[in-house]
């Protein structure tokens, strides 16, 4: 497989997750018609059930392609992905579509996680970094169209086409992925999957302060994303009357948002990733405390909607500077367990940060107070928390040369 090739294949395998989620966002008002009509703020749990079931997924498809090998885990998790699709598509009940979703989301943590393992397998070092920075370039542009090509799909057929959609993309990745790729873990590089060596990483990375916050402070950041993908197209809708247009400036704010991770690179070796982060979150403080003082002003419709379209731009950049440097602060003590540190942080944060926002995209009532409201405490929080990791890191970069002092005395 040449190296564009194999990009295309890790980017495609990437994306997985961004059309599951942002391809189902147009279909929303069609689900809570037929399926929850007296409560139609219930579909968004088929969001939040996906990001969860990625989550819990999470936690396992890394070592158990450390044991098994790299393909059968991509294969298992796309089966498990399609069985979920296919159930989703054909339920008669929201009940069953939020558990067809949940089980969806686990099989796509196979593609997910495991086509990052698969590149550092075969790639290491700088030539890594490039292959890896293309990929994501190319992911980044799945957030953008995947509303598109799910309001095509609703137009030419109905909401739950889509899920044939997913079964789709995924069969053909696959597909590929088994013609093209040779197993990159051969049977001599593999380690047995230990239950008691996972939860005693995790006992020992919520033992650590720096780890546990640096945890903690991702899951608030994954919680206000979430929130907001949960509540953004009833916003367009209910509030703006721009559900038409919603695809298209999703589309705009997703690709706005994807320079994050551009910016980020350029900023953090000058400013420091635990500076970076709590800027971001002292921005994002004052944009929902903007938001909540609009909530209460008579402005015309246009313009409330421009503050909007802006506030969902700075939580989607917000997430996309904020999680490269909360992960290396939490992998940096980590690094004699990193790959299972990197499954467990991912798992905890999805799986927490599902949760949280849940509540939020449930109380929606038809104004963006809710959304503004969970989303300042959240933000709230996690800059009083990284308020607590800076002056916790002074603490332990003091401590050597006081230990130092006390061991001469």
């Amino acid at each position: 497989m040449s190296r564009p090739e194999f990009i295309a294949l890790i980017a495609m395998m990437f994306a997985t997750i961004a059309f599951s989620v942002d391809a189902m966002l147009p279909a929303l008002p069609e689900i809570s018609e037929e399926l929850s009509p007296l409560d139609p703020n219930r579909a968004t749990l088929i969001i939040t059930a996906f990001l969860a079931g990625m989550g819990i997924g999470t936690f396992f498809v890394g070592p158990m392609s450390d044991a098994m090998g790299r393909k059968p885990v991509i294969v298992g998790g796309a089966a498990v992905y399609i069985v979920g699709a296919a159930v989703a598509g054909t339920a008669e009940s929201l009940e069953l579509v939020v558990a067809a979703r949940l089980l969806q989301g686990i099989g796509a943590a196979g593609p997910r996680v495991v086509a990052m393992a698969i590149m550092r397998d075969m790639y290491s070092g700088r030539v890594m970094a490039r292959m890896l920075s293309i990929a994501m370039s190319i992911f980044v542009i799945f957030p953008a169209l995947a509303p598109m090509i799910g309001t095509g799909i609703i137009y030419l057929f109905n909401w739950r086409a889509i899920f044939g959609a997913f079964v789709l993309f995924s069969a053909v990745s696959v597909t590929w992925l088994l013609i093209r790729l040779p197993e990159s873990l051969p049977p001599e590089a593999r380690r047995p999957m230990r239950l008691p060596l996972m939860f005693g990483a995790v006992r020992e990375m919520v033992s650590h302060p720096m780890v546990r916050l640096s945890i903690v402070v991702q899951t608030l950041c994954l919680s206000m994303m979430f929130a907001m993908i949960a509540s953004v197209q009833p916003v367009y809708d209910l509030i703006y009357n721009r559900n038409d247009e919603f695809p298209f400036w999703f589309a705009g704010v997703a690709l706005v948002a994807g320079c994050a991770s551009i910016l980020n690179a350029s900023l953090v070796e000058r400013l420091g990733m635990r500076k970076l982060v709590t800027w971001t979150l002292a921005v994002e403080i004052l944009m929902s405390i903007v938001m909540i003082v609009e909530y209460g002003l008579d402005l015309p419709e246009s313009v409330a909607f421009g503050f909007f379209v802006f506030w969902q731009a700075t939580v989607f950049f917000m997430v996309g500077t904020a999680m490269g440097n909360l992960n290396a602060l939490a992998m940096e003590p980590m690094g004699h367990i990193a790959g299972m540190a990197a499954s467990v942080i991912g798992a905890i944060s999805t799986v927490l940060g599902s949760i949280i926002a849940s509540p939020i995209g449930l109380m929606f009532n038809g104004s963006i107070l809710p959304l503004a409201l969970g989303i300042f405490v959240l933000s709230t929080l996690g800059f009083l928390l990284m308020l607590r990791m800076s002056k916790l890191e002074r603490t332990l970069t003091a401590k050597p040369p006081m230990a130092e002092h006390a061991q001469k005395a």
